[in-house]
């Protein structure tokens, strides 16, 4: 019979709190386990497996993501809607390193959550992207480059690879003005 009070939400949101702490390679269930006070064959009563509970920390952080980008861009455009999503992903990056790394897992094909959540995610991209006038391939391609950027600047930011003395936020700023000009020339 499961815990009292203990619930998959309970332990999906104590998971994503480690893994945040420790990095999403380091997360384990008999950490997560511990830190809600129950037996490792306790937690198997709300999670499948360690890969399941990986699954979920995506699901959760594509929600959290798209949220907080979808904020950022309430009541702006063009390069201000840009500029203030892409600062908002970097931001979600900070405060949550897990779940940001967790989030670009693509989804099961059969998994209509996952793949709900991303959609919704994609939607919000693509609304940022609307003053740009792409469309079709175009906009495939726009939101594919926004993704790369960002995950890929959040991640070498996360990991230290940027040692040299110039400021990161200039060269953030210098990316996301490039991809401006450059979807603007589409």
């Amino acid at each position: 019979m499961p815990r009292m009070g203990l619930t998959r939400d309970r332990v999906v949101a104590e998971a994503a709190a480690v893994a945040d702490e420790v990095g999403l390679d380091r997360l384990a269930l008999a950490t997560v386990a511990k830190r809600l006070n129950v037996s490792l064959p306790g937690l198997y009563k709300h999670i499948d497996s360690l890969d399941g509970l990986r699954r979920d920390l995506a699901v959760l952080g594509v929600r959290e993501l798209t949220a907080a980008l979808g904020t950022a861009a309430v009541g702006r455009s063009g390069r201000d809607a840009l500029f203030a999503v892409a600062t908002a992903y970097r931001e979600y990056a900070h405060r949550h390193p897990a779940r940001s790394a967790a989030s670009v897992r693509a989804p099961d094909p059969a998994d209509a959550e996952h793949i709900a959540a991303g959609t919704a995610a994609v939607g919000v991209l693509a609304a940022t992207l609307g003053d740009y006038g792409l469309a079709g391939e175009d906009l495939v391609h726009a939101i594919r480059s926004l993704r790369v950027l960002l995950h890929g600047f959040v991640a070498l930011e996360a990991a230290g690879g940027f040692g040299l003395p110039a400021s990161v936020d200039e060269t953030f700023a210098r990316l996301v003005d490039g991809l401006d000009a450059a979807f603007r020339r589409q």
